[in-house]
C-alpha cells in the first residue's frame, strides 16, 4: 500500500504499463486523473464537495477512451487544451461513497502535463467547471490546516 487517505480510501499500487495496453487490460478504469507540474509545484483544485484539495479529473463519460476523458476533464476544470502524457494506472480501494455502498477495487488512469506559471492567470480565468473545483492553488502554498487527498498527493511523485 503506497498511501491512504482520510476516509479509508487506499492508493495500493502504481502500475508502470503502456496506455494501449491499459487500455486492453484494464477496461473497468473508472477514473482520468491529471498531475499538473508547474515549475517545482503542483496545482491542486479544492473539491467543494470533499472539502479537501486534490489532483484533477473525473470519469469517463460513455464511450470516451481515457485520452479523451482526461482531455475534456483538463477543459472543464482548468480551461486548457492539452496533450496530456500518460504515466500509469494507479490501483485503489475505495471505501463505501456516493459511488458505491461497498468497498470495492478502482483502477484510475493516470495522465501529466506540465505548465509555465504564465498558465495560472490563464487557468484561473478560463476554467469552466467552478462548482466542483472552487480555487486552484499550488500544492505548496496550501496551509499546513488545510486538508490535501493523500492519495492526490502521493500520486504527484509519478511525475
Amino acid at each position: 500500500m503506497l498511501a491512504v487517505d482520510q476516509a479509508g480510501n487506499k492508493l495500493l499500487d502504481f502500475i508502470k504499463i503502456t496506455e494501449e495496453d491499459a487500455a486492453l487490460q484494464f477496461s473497468q478504469v473508472s477514473v482520468c486523473l491529471l498531475v499538473v507540474k508547474i515549475g517545482e509545484d503542483y496545482l491542486m483544485g479544492f473539491n467543494h464537495w470533499r472539502k479537501c484539495w486534490e489532483i484533477f479529473g473525473g470519469c469517463p463519460e460513455e464511450g470516451e477512451t481515457m485520452r479523451e476523458a482526461m482531455v475534456r476533464e483538463a477543459k472543464e476544470e482548468l480551461g486548457i487544451d492539452c496533450e496530456p502524457q500518460w504515466l500509469g494506472l494507479a490501483h485503489f480501494e475505495m471505501q463505501p461513497d456516493y459511488f458505491s455502498n461497498e468497498v470495492r477495487e478502482e483502477y484510475g488512469a493516470i495522465f501529466g502535463v506540465s505548465l509555465s506559471e504564465e498558465y495560472l492567470e490563464q487557468i484561473e480565468k478560463m476554467r469552466i467547471d467552478r462548482e466542483e473545483i472552487e480555487k486552484i492553488v499550488l500544492l505548496g502554498e496550501i496551509s499546513s490546516g488545510e486538508e490535501i487527498r493523500e492519495l492526490d498527493r502521493k500520486l504527484t511523485e509519478f511525475y
